[in-house]
């Protein structure tokens, strides 16, 4: 009894201070990058699929509002489920906290997220090759994706425009576009962009005539897209029973032909 006691103990220590271990999977505690490009630091944390050490060239995406993503979408607990299961491909998830990392109450996601180029610097010159030399992962777009909701929605939206060099997929959930009125006209007049592309709106009180004009100009444009519309509102209702669908369109795996 003293030494499995002795043994809890040691694991609760363990988890303390190392991140969070889930079945399957781990995630980090937070962590800390000075970013140059917007003059001040973040934090995020990261998902690693059990037995990454060994992998290589794993999938990576990026999550906006990771702390939400953490917190009330329970993403670390549906990527364990998916991955075990053989259902998704195992995949690095990267969870970018919004908020200052010294004042969590100071949230700079209006700030970071309406097309803002030096935001999507941070992740093309500084984020991303950080992820790359520390983890296994691969270092090239078709293996990159982001994922965000509301506003966070909108800035998948932008990184798609302006950063398709370096994300091949785009997630987005209940699209907040109107702080940059011009984007759907953006994405009418730039040519078939090489991108696929996760959206969603709930309905009733959400984001849902927005919503249906941009799907209707990117399936117009002839994208790679899953639409759902769910009946739930501008909500973690809404949202967190679609990761499953969010996940699966990414990374599915191709059942092998009987």
């Amino acid at each position: 009894m003293a030494l499995e006691l002795q043994v809890k103990t040691f694991i609760a220590i363990l988890l303390l201070t190392t991140g969070t271990a889930y079945a399957g999977g781990t995630l980090t505690s937070n962590l800390r990058i000075a970013s140059d490009a917007l003059s001040y630091n973040l934090q995020y944390r990261v998902y690693l699929p059990e037995g990454y050490e060994s992998q290589e060239g794993l999938a990576v995406l990026y999550v906006v509002d990771g702390q939400s993503y953490i917190k009330q979408g329970g993403v670390p607990r549906v990527l364990n489920r998916l991955i075990n299961s053989g259902a998704i491909e195992p995949v690095v998830v990267v969870f970018v906290d919004a908020r200052d990392p010294d004042k969590l109450n100071d949230n700079r996601r209006n700030a970071q997220f309406f097309c803002n180029k030096e935001y999507l610097e941070f992740y093309r010159d500084e984020l991303i090759p950080e992820i790359e030399q520390q983890y296994p992962v691969a270092r090239n777009r078709e293996k990159r994706s982001v994922l965000g909701l509301s506003f966070g929605g909108l800035n998948s939206a932008c990184f798609g425009l302006f950063g398709f060099d370096t994300f091949s997929g785009i997630g987005m959930q209940s699209p907040a576009y109107h702080p940059v009125p011009k984007l759907l006209s953006a994405y009418e007049k730039m040519p078939l962009l090489p991108l696929r592309i996760f959206l969603s709106t709930g309905k009733p009180n959400d984001n849902t005539a927005a919503t249906r004009k941009l799907r209707d100009v990117l399936k117009s444009k002839g994208y790679p897209m899953e639409y759902i519309e769910v009946r739930e509102g501008h909500n973690w209702s809404n949202w967190k029973p679609l990761i499953d669908d969010v996940l699966r369109f990414f990374y599915e795996v191709e059942a092998e032909p009987s």
